[in-house]
């Protein structure tokens, strides 16, 4: 079979009932498919998608003779609610349209994918959780609600729980977002000019290193200079809806594993009830999720492995497509994972 040759689909979710019991009506989630279920429907990785993310944006990462092959595995990649695909402020019906969206957490999306899997595919075990930045921190929660159904779980630049200082950035990205005039009215449908290029810089001064910024990391991106590369990097986020993409921030920035009756808000617990074989693997200069946060989750969970990414690309070298040696690194950690 070819590479990549994902099947595409819609999984109607009816009325879903969020963590906060709001309930969004017509519910759905995207997802993508590579490869085929086996008759014992357990070679199922699951890799959602992350802040910014479409569920092709991880065909980077799938292929034959790498780690995540469609030739031995059945990968399910499922949109995060607030990404334009799955249920979302741009195509959710009212009352919940719109800025009136509710707040969406890492437990709705796993308990939507948790529903994909076993009630769509009538999967029976998760090989697999894996994720990358956001959908690392998904891992994390699919790890500690459904231990007896993921067998591992691998967490690529992500955290259990979103930490101060990057809940301290996330929150200027909203309070930028918030400036923009006439931002609680209609749709947030397209982007105030000013607020489109402050959002931008921000997520630049964040997503890539001083490491990266020192050698010129932008040129290797095809940018010719620095404010070459910052307007690519606003056309990238003019793409988004801006109500989408604030209610993405709003949900990662409530990530945290202990917030559910199971644990009540008791992070040691939380981890310590993940039993799945984890691999955790955190990028040196990521400057969102830092190497010492999760030194110390893994610290709590009886089979968990920190691999550290070596790497000037920051937040970015986790991202599938961006960095070979980097991809390369993950893909056999990845691999000697799956082997175990």
């Amino acid at each position: 079979m070819p590479d990549n040759n994902p099947l595409e689909g819609q999984f109607e979710l009816g009325d879903f009932e969020l963590q906060s019991r709001k309930v969004l009506p017509d519910a759905h989630l995207a997802f993508a498919t590579y490869g085929e279920l086996n008759e014992a429907r357990d070679n199922v990785i699951v890799y959602p998608t992350w802040y910014t993310g479409l569920h092709h944006n991880n065909d980077a990462f799938i292929g034959n003779g790498k780690a995540l092959d469609p030739a031995k595995y059945f990968i399910v990649v499922p949109d995060m609610f607030t990404n334009g695909l799955s249920t979302s402020p741009s195509n959710c019906s009212p009352p919940f349209d719109g800025m009136h969206f509710p707040l969406v957490t890492p437990y709705d999306n796993v308990i939507a994918q948790h529903r994909l899997l076993t009630e769509h595919f009538a999967i029976t075990s998760v090989a697999l959780a894996i994720g990358y930045s956001m959908s690392g921190q998904q891992a994390y929660h699919w790890g500690a609600l459904y231990p007896e159904f993921v067998n591992r779980i691998c967490v690529i630049c992500g955290s259990a729980r979103t930490s101060a200082h990057n809940w301290v950035y996330l929150n200027g990205y909203k309070t930028i977002m918030e400036a923009g005039e006439g931002w609680d009215e209609g749709n947030c449908a397209e982007w105030p000019p000013k607020i489109l290029t402050a959002v931008t810089g921000l997520a630049a001064t964040m997503a890539w290193s001083q490491d990266w910024y020192r050698a010129s990391g932008f040129k290797l991106m095809g940018s010719a200079g620095l404010k070459d590369f910052l307007v690519t990097a606003e056309g990238f986020f003019a793409s988004w809806v801006p109500a989408n993409l604030y209610h993405q921030t709003l949900t990662w920035m409530a990530a945290d594993v202990s917030t559910h009756p199971n644990f009540s808000g008791d992070l040691d617990a939380a981890l310590g009830s993940i039993q799945s074989t984890a691999l955790i693997m955190p990028c040196d200069t990521d400057m969102y999720f830092r190497v010492a946060d999760n030194e110390t989750e893994v610290a709590q969970m009886p089979n968990a492995e920190l691999k550290v990414i070596h790497s000037m690309w920051g937040h970015l070298s986790g991202m599938p497509g961006v960095s070979a040696t980097d991809e390369a690194f993950i893909d056999d950690a990845v691999r000697e994972l799956l082997a175990r």
